[in-house]
């Protein structure tokens, strides 16, 4: 395997990186995850870097290779840091509350929607129109997330729904008279 495009991953002291074919293993302060990899990549780690090279440039390998790169990456982000999503939640009685580590919503149903946290998920309520969902798996974080979204996604008409901090929902004109 020659070493086509290197990409190192820089790795904190407080982070330990164990390597073993077709897995990687990192634990830090927040926590520990574990990825499959594909076989063909090589993951070499030296001196707090982890470095990711693929065996030819043919275009599978190169995507191979850059989602490789991310996956650790966004682990060794984790386990330092962690990641967050924020959700709005915009509509009259809509409101959100926080039962132990349930999350209970109130999204004009007959009844309040109750969901459950997953390992290694936490849910924060600073206000009752605003969840915070907490991990150090970037992806279960977006998949809770959207999960939670897909409950009241926000509507077109007049806004109402569950939307991300940060997203912007393109408004219709309704009827006119």
């Amino acid at each position: 395997m020659s070493r086509i495009g290197r990409k190192p991953v820089p790795v904190p002291d407080a982070v330990s990186v164990e390597i073993a074919p077709g897995n990687i293993a990192v634990k830090g302060p927040k926590g520990e995850l574990r990825q499959t990899l594909s076989a063909e990549m090589k993951v070499e780690q030296e001196d707090g870097t982890v470095t990711v090279s693929r065996p030819t440039n043919r275009g599978e390998h190169r995507a191979l290779h850059g989602l490789t790169r991310s996956l650790i990456a966004n682990m060794v982000e984790g386990v330092t840091e962690g990641f967050e999503k924020r959700l709005e939640i915009q509509g009259v009685g809509y409101r959100a509350a926080l039962k132990g580590k349930k999350l209970e919503l109130a999204l004009g149903y007959s009844h309040p929607v109750a969901i459950d946290a997953p390992e290694g998920i936490d849910f924060e309520v600073p206000q009752p129109t605003e969840v915070i969902v907490k991990g150090i798996d970037k992806q279960l974080v977006g998949q809770v997330a959207a999960d939670i979204r897909k409950r009241r996604p926000p509507e077109p008409y007049k806004g109402k729904g569950i939307r991300y901090k940060d997203e912007q929902v393109l408004r219709k004109v309704g009827k006119r008279a």
